[in-house]
């Protein structure tokens, strides 16, 4: 999935600076996700820093990637709903839970395809499924909520 054309993490929040999909940050991971269709989809490679130990993918890596990716589905809802971050938030929403299944080892080598879809949405809360997938087989799935953000009043 080689493209020129800007993610929606560059072109919605291009001074993110979240370490999975934070253009900003610059020891981030970089995560760019794109829609097609109903779909959102990426494509992340693995580094060898990213090692759980026995030549896998670390489960804490699969997580981070896994909601970093879904966050793209979110920032896509919230902009074609018009839903904007009040006053003093970095964005409308954050994620509230998630649940991650690993179906199988994730190699460390190859690339890794991300596919995320929307489940619900509305003003107070998106939920979004996402999946990874190395060489056609499943390995990891989550499923988060994201709820809206409001910032303390002190």
């Amino acid at each position: 999935m080689m493209t020129t054309e800007l993610s929606i993490q560059e072109s919605l929040y291009p001074n993110l600076t979240c370490f999975g999909c934070g253009n900003a940050n610059p020891r981030g991971l970089h995560l760019r996700s794109y829609r097609e269709d109903d779909n959102f989809l990426a494509e992340f490679s693995p580094h060898p820093e990213h090692d759980n130990g026995f030549g896998f993918l670390n489960g804490g890596v699969i997580a981070t990637v896994l909601d970093c990716h879904g966050a793209a589905a979110v920032m896509w809802e919230c902009a074609v709903r018009g839903i904007v971050a009040p006053e003093g938030a970095p964005a409308p929403f954050i994620t509230g839970s998630f649940d991650v299944k690993f179906h199988r080892p994730t190699p460390l080598g190859p690339i890794v395809q991300l596919v995320a879809v929307t489940l619900t949405a509305d003003p107070s809360l998106i939920s979004v499924k996402s999946e990874l997938n190395v060489d056609g087989k499943l390995r990891a799935t989550m499923t988060a909520t994201w709820v809206r953000f409001y910032p303390r009043v002190r």
